[in-house]
């Protein structure tokens, strides 16, 4: 029998095989071929190396998920440091992350997303490495643009339409995500310049290190970015940089001033604020946003306070300002300490959610609470008043007047002075002749917070030749405006004289210091009916604002949840009255439904007591206690809520204005005691192989286990081959997570050989070209889990970072470590074995490459549009994220058509 094609000999210790290729064919070859494998039907071979590549992707998704938790293991480490806090004087202990979270981002979290891929290219290159050079299409190579495509057009599509209309998130970190994205287009036009136009069809030696070499500088400038070295932002003044925004404060008092100083117009500390008028606004800005109560502005004029109090009431309240500055730093340092929230933690939690849930493994869940403590006690209360004394002074703001020989005038036309000063005192001054005066002022402004010194000395100089002399009279009065005389203020009037050596007189007015909290009030002082030869000037009225400083304090419930006393039918709550006791206050309670449902009645059924009221803190009274009937048969884990709201003018609800009422004990003791113990099993050999083991469901909101479902059992099942297998990796809280760490990438390595092998061979007997598979099958087969942890993550996460803002970051490190590494690989084995040069095929790949670049800039502009016309670059209205997402799959099929297309010599 004879036969027609070139024969290939494969020989065995028993027997050998002939296989007859025809001279058109190339035979297909793998170290995985069976013996006589090539004469198999192609439509059962087909089915097989399907069948294998995906179950090789399902453990190619679990031990990369074991590779993800090494990864987060190694960039969660901490390390304290010892930093001078000049405000405070101290050293202060911080908690810091070793790793950057840019830099851990782009290095090893992009390596344990991208690995298989980075790691096919490089084995197909090993591999392939002792062969004579060709210019055949690299799967490798086409893997990663096709996942490149696959990542930055679906996921970005699924990641959109997945959000819950018309809600739209942002990217937080938008600096970076730029930084990245510029840096992926550049890594794809990089391509180009190396293939087409520096050396046509050849990767020299260079090029393939500066190619790797992209890589650190990627790092770089993105975390310079992140760092702010591009943009450098003053830090608030007094502030610490990496502690966030204090509030810029100043304590104003006139204790040191010469009682000689005369002058007409806003109070001379004023001036020393103007410099600081933008920053305060923005502070003022920023602590309202962030909802901190800290210290604000205080500013007291300097006519305020008897001339012998105002030295003793300074130093008291600089006392008061310290411990209170104090506190807020204290408070911020232990704020500081703890570790902030990572855009990309999320997205590794959510990827390892999606495969736990893939495999029918035993599911976890763990809350995880932050629990911020205040500093607590009484703490002086200081108003932001800046701007208001800016307003109320600024049209006595101009030059001195010329015209006020012979009048009677106010040295200021308005003051402002605390509720509990005791008594104010203001200058009346007689003009007996026009004074010309020189002034300097010398400011010195320090960081907000410390100490300043205003120094302001006013030399006057008047001449006499053409005074008026003789003894003047002139009567003053208050006159009531929001402050009323009795409640406020104590009346005052009288006359005042001014003997021929005097031109100045000053008026005392009691000022009223009650308990309860009132909102600023103001009355006036006039001057009328001069005698002996006098006249009224400018400003013959002045304003007075009182500003009440009682502190009516903040309310809380003490705990965040109760328990009820079945036995007596009853859940009793406490609410507490911290950071100020003055004054009477109101607020109001009430009951909400939780899955517990209320009524007026217990009789008709009800688990508790519906009820609303009000409770009224008298002064200096600390709590209340708020009892609410519960149904004592009630079952089941039930539970309702009970709000505050609306207190008195003043008066501030605080951390928990809202408590949760449960009316059986939870067992969330030993819920937590189980999730803990399991921790504690998996963090050892034998607790891992174990867990691979165990076939586990679900757990409900009352913390019971859900049996098992058939989907659960099907994929343990299916995926217990590889569980136990990747049990043997060393757990990942050994040596810090790094044994873990290498023992995952070579079980990766391993897999993806495997999967190169496989690749190939389907490509040879389906007669599918290399790079039609590797930007189809090979690239939805890597990516599968990253769609899924990233819809996750775009539904649960406040912001897009940890859905794709990545993405771009990832595309950048498989083009510069992907083909980067095999670059050098091949490059540098041929100079020195053989120096031949190292050819790549360009007949597929320059198409390839420039068609994503296009697409890819057009994602990019409609992800950027996204956010300045909907709000976000996910979600919004339900026509627009679902045209978007249209829009980006239909890119995506265009961009595989038109490769594909292109490797098939169709166009």
């Amino acid at each position: 029998m004879s036969y027609r094609g070139v024969p290939y000999y494969d020989n065995y210790s028993l027997g050998y095989v002939v296989e007859f290729v025809k001279e058109n064919q190339t035979r297909c070859s793998s170290w995985l071929l069976l013996p006589a494998e090539n004469l198999w039907p192609a439509w059962l071979r087909c089915t097989l190396y399907l069948m294998a590549m995906f179950y090789l992707f399902i453990g190619i998704a679990i031990i990369s998920d074991v590779f993800m938790c090494s990864i987060e293991m190694i960039t969660s480490k901490q390390k304290t440091i010892i930093k001078y806090d000049a405000e405070r004087k101290v050293h202060v202990k911080k908690e810091v992350l070793v790793w950057n979270e840019t830099v851990a981002n782009l290095t090893l979290m992009a390596l344990g997303s991208s690995a298989p891929e980075i790691l096919l290219n490089t084995v197909e290159t090993l591999q392939n490495l002792t062969e004579p050079p060709n210019r055949k299409d690299s799967l490798g190579t086409f893997t990663i643009i096709g996942s490149a495509a696959f990542n930055l057009l679906i996921i970005t599509a699924v990641c959109v339409v997945s959000v819950p209309s018309p809600e739209a998130k942002k990217i937080k970190e938008f600096g970076v995500f730029l930084v990245t994205t510029a840096w992926s287009l550049f890594a794809y036009v990089w391509i180009l310049i190396v293939v087409l136009w520096s050396s046509k069809g050849v990767v020299e030696i260079w090029e393939a290190w500066v190619t790797l070499g992209f890589l650190p500088l990627l790092v770089l400038t993105a975390y310079a970015q992140d760092s702010g070295w591009w943009c450098k932002r003053t830090p608030s003044v007094g502030n610490d940089p990496n502690c966030g925004s204090h509030m810029n404060v100043r304590v104003i008092n006139g204790g040191g001033v010469k009682k000689n100083s005369v002058f007409h117009g806003p109070s001379r500390q004023l001036a020393s604020l103007e410099a600081e008028k933008s920053q305060s606004q923005l502070n003022l800005k920023h602590a309202s946003e962030e909802k901190t109560h800290g210290n604000d502005m205080v500013l007291r004029d300097l006519e305020a306070g008897t001339e012998d109090s105002r030295p003793l009431y300074l130093e008291e309240e600089k006392q008061q300002f310290a411990r209170a500055r104090s506190s807020t730093v204290v408070s911020q340092v232990t704020t500081i300490s703890q570790v902030s929230h990572r855009s990309w933690t999320p997205r590794y939690r959510f990827r390892h959610a999606v495969v736990r849930s893939m495999i029918g493994g035993k599911k976890h869940f763990m809350a995880q609470r932050i629990a911020a403590g205040g500093a607590a006690g009484n703490q002086p209360r200081l108003l932001a008043l800046v701007d208001k004394v800016q307003s109320m002074q600024k049209a006595s703001d101009g030059a001195l007047s010329e015209d006020l020989k012979g009048k009677f005038t106010f040295a200021s036309p308005n003051y402002t002075v605390m509720e509990s000063c005791g008594k104010l005192e203001i200058d009346v001054l007689f003009h007996r002749s026009t004074p010309r005066r020189t002034r300097q002022l010398t400011q010195e402004n320090g960081r907000a917070g410390h100490n300043h010194e205003i120094v302001d000395e006013i030399s006057r100089s008047e001449a006499y030749d053409d005074c008026i002399k003789g003894t003047v009279y002139v009567t003053y009065e208050t006159r009531d405006g929001t402050a009323k005389q009795g409640t406020e203020f104590t009346h005052a009037q009288g006359k005042l004289v001014f003997t021929e050596t005097e031109w100045r007189k000053t008026i005392t007015v009691p000022i009223i210091n009650d308990t309860q909290y009132e909102a600023n009030m103001d009355f006036y002082i006039i001057l009328k009916c001069p005698e002996g030869g006098g006249a009224l000037g400018d400003p013959s009225v002045t304003r007075v604002t009182i500003i009440d400083d009682d502190v009516p304090g903040e309310f809380t419930f003490d705990s965040p949840n109760y328990t009820a006393d079945l036995e007596m039918g009853v859940v009793m709550t406490t609410v507490t009255r911290s950071k100020g006791f003055d004054g009477t206050v109101t607020l109001q309670y009430a009951t909400m439904d939780g899955n517990a449902k209320g009524d007026v009645n217990l009789e008709g059924g009800a688990d508790y007591r519906s009820m609303a009221g009000t409770l009224c803190f008298k002064h200096e009274e600390k709590s209340k206690t708020i009892e609410i009937p519960v149904n004592k048969e009630s079952v089941g884990l039930k539970n309702f809520v009970i709000v505050l709201r609306n207190p008195s003018i003043g008066a501030k609800l605080g951390e928990h204005s809202a408590a949760v009422a449960n009316l059986r004990p939870d067992d969330i003791g030993e819920r937590v005691a189980q999730i803990l113990e399991d921790e504690e099993d998996a963090e050892t050999w034998f607790g891992q192989i174990k867990n691979a083991m165990t076939l586990g469901g679900d757990i409900d909101d009352n913390g019971k286990e859900v049996p098992p479902s058939k989907m659960d059992c099907i994929m343990h099942f299916i995926t217990f081959f590889w569980k136990v297998i990747f049990a043997m990796v060393p757990p990942k809280n050994y040596f810090g997570g790094w044994p873990a760490f290498l023992g995952s990438l070579l079980f990766i390595f391993a897999l993806t050989a495997v999967v190169e092998q496989i690749a190939t061979l389907l490509s040879c007997v389906a007669l599918i070209e290399p790079s039609v598979a590797g930007i189809t099958i090979i690239a939805l087969g890597t990516s599968v889990p990253d769609t899924f942890a990233s819809r996750t993550a775009a539904i649960q996460d406040q912001h897009a970072d940890a859905a794709i803002g990545n993405i771009t970051g990832s595309n950048s490190v498989n083009v510069f470590l992907g083909l980067g590494l095999p670059w050098i690989i091949k490059v540098m084995y041929l100079y020195v074995n053989s120096d031949q040069p190292y050819y790549v095929g360009t007949d597929n790949l320059d198409l390839a490459v420039i068609l994503f670049t296009g697409v890819g800039t057009c994602c990019i502009c409609i992800i950027i549009g996204r956010r300045y016309i909907v709000g976000g670059e996910l979600g919004g209205k339900k026509l627009t994220k679902y045209l978007t997402g249209l829009f980006l799959c239909l890119l995506w099929v265009v961009y595989v058509v038109v490769a594909s297309l292109r490797s098939y010599k169709i166009i």
